[in-house]
């Protein structure tokens, strides 16, 4: 973060204390939502220690501590803030102290593994946005044995899901042919499931164990573990 003595745009200061990204923040700026020292906010003013930023009414501090969290999220529980019907959610595993965090990224409800919740918005934008290629890893199970042609197909060529093409990196995990490890830098929605599924497969057990630099390990499921930003616990 810049010095306290020097200039700071406002947007980066919201997304870094608000856990929102820098477009979110200027969309905030640009609605009237916030407030310079008593004034509505306009796009690309800088701030300082000395500056009184309100968001939604309540004054945001200038010094603020971020936090980083590793989750092992079970089958079932949904990323969003509310429950889904019958499935509840993420936030429901956290205690009080973690109930302002982000996640970066989303698992959909039927898989489970590496969740990473922040408040730091520059964080979960470099973890997230496809120009930074994060990689992620997971451990994936089929209902049949994936035929030699169909693994020459996703990992060498790629597979027409819809939205484009998705090619994904394979490694075996068993002789079986039903367990693989799956490796990919982009983030469509169901990309694996949906990779699959254009071939004739059924994904019975989706699992993430990495998220860039970031490894699940033996985390519990349901369980979470504070990190240091740049300490990659797991590496």
């Amino acid at each position: 973060m810049d010095q306290p003595q020097d200039k700071l745009r406002l947007n980066k200061f919201l997304a870094e204390r608000l856990g929102m990204s820098r477009r979110e923040a200027d969309d905030a700026i640009a609605r009237g939502k916030v407030l310079v020292d008593g004034k509505p906010a306009t796009l690309g003013v800088r701030i300082d220690k000395t500056t009184e930023v309100c968001y939604n009414d309540k004054v945001v501090p200038f010094e603020a501590d971020f936090s980083y969290i590793l989750l092992n999220k079970p089958v079932g529980y949904v990323c969003s803030r509310r429950a889904q019907g019958d499935a509840p959610t993420i936030y429901s595993l956290l205690p009080d102290d973690m109930q302002h965090l982000k996640t970066v990224g989303r698992l959909d409800k039927d898989s489970s593994g590496l969740i990473i919740l922040t408040n730091d918005g520059d964080f979960a934008y470099q973890m997230t946005h496809p120009k930074f290629a994060k990689t992620k890893v997971y451990e994936v199970e089929l209902d049949r044995a994936l035929e030699p042609l169909h693994q020459q197909m996703i990992s060498d060529f790629g597979v027409e899901i819809g939205d484009g093409v998705s090619k994904l990196g394979l490694m075996k995990l068993d002789n079986s042919r039903l367990k693989w490890q799956v490796t990919m830098s982009e983030g469509r929605n169901r990309q694996i499931r949906r990779t699959f599924d254009a071939l004739g497969y059924t994904v019975t057990k989706l699992h993430r164990t990495q998220f860039g630099p970031y490894k699940l390990e033996n985390l519990k499921e349901g369980s979470t573990k504070r990190f240091l930003l740049g300490s990659a616990p797991g590496r």
